[in-house]
């Protein structure tokens, strides 16, 4: 993901913590030691720490783009199993959406160009506002639509989209998906706090994942010239630990599809399923849901 935004996240977030001010890529640009490659000179409004096509001729920030492989295939994942038990169309598009940001993201750090890095902002508003829908209908009778609720989500991402290609201005994008994950973050809380306190292990595990890549994304912003300076004295391996926002697409990615986990439970907790989440190899959770019991 590229926002350099202010306010805290899943999510993410989800996709869901202030940094400082964006900063345009004119005060931003990687210094005149990056190579050129491939896809030629940036037009992002936004570049990034890691210098450019140092490591293949083909993608201008290598480890920012192969970190977004956490956002396109545990979720693929996520969305064949809910299909395959028969869960709500909301949660497929809510594994689907936070795909799209990783692809987004993959071909904006990819390439730095400008229509790409639409392709990983503008998404980032859509999904925040999936997983907004999401928790807020967890409690609701199953096949029922909130019709006010989904054109005011809608509607936002909408005004959002048009004001934004309107502008280009960073600071704007930051300020909408805050907004959004403010939103995310308290109907969060208020259910593992007063509804279902036994989730919070999971509630607090997304939030912390999360803060922990909000926290590792400023270290990378601040101290961006340190730590170029240190990777060059270290082999390219070893370096790669410290591409700090690439760690903020892994351990965001891994929030978010925490906190989509979260939002799953609820919702078939109340519908009376049973669900249950299991570790693929030890490592990797997942959801399963077995439909309520017959009496």
């Amino acid at each position: 993901m590229a926002t350099r935004w202010a306010g805290p996240g899943p999510l993410s977030s989800p996709h869901l913590a202030p940094p400082r001010p964006a900063r345009p890529r004119s005060a931003a640009m990687a210094p005149a030691a990056d190579r050129a490659g491939y896809w030629g000179p940036p037009t992002s409004t936004l570049e990034w720490c890691e210098e450019n096509y140092a490591v293949s001729h083909y993608i201008a920030e290598f480890w920012n783009t192969v970190s977004n492989l956490i956002f396109i295939l545990p979720p693929i994942y996520g969305a064949i199993q809910s299909y395959k038990d028969g869960l709500e169309k909301r949660y497929l598009a809510a594994y689907l959406s936070l795909t799209a940001v990783g692809l987004g993201s993959w071909c904006f750090h990819m390439t730095l160009k400008y229509e790409m890095q639409l392709l990983d902002e503008l998404p980032m508003i859509y999904t925040c506002c999936v997983f907004v829908y999401c928790l807020y209908e967890c409690f609701k009778y199953k096949n029922t639509v909130n019709y006010p609720l989904l054109f005011i989500l809608i509607g936002y991402s909408f005004v959002v989209s048009i004001i934004y290609l309107k502008l280009k201005e960073p600071i704007f994008h930051q300020i909408m998906y805050g907004t959004l994950v403010s939103v995310v973050v308290m109907r969060s809380v208020y259910i593992v706090l007063w509804v279902y306190p036994w989730l919070r292990g999971l509630g607090y595990t997304s939030l912390t994942v999360f803060l922990m890549g909000f926290f590792l994304w400023n270290v990378d912003n601040i101290f961006c010239d340190k730590l170029r300076a240190v990777r060059d004295k270290m082999p390219p391996v070893v370096g790669a630990v410290t591409q700090f926002h690439a760690w903020w697409h892994i351990l965001t990615g891994l929030g978010s599809y925490l906190h989509i986990l979260l939002s799953l439970y609820t919702r078939t907790l109340f519908l009376k399923y049973r669900p249950k989440v299991k570790f693929i190899f030890g490592i990797w959770p997942v959801l399963l849901v077995e439909p309520p019991k017959k009496h």
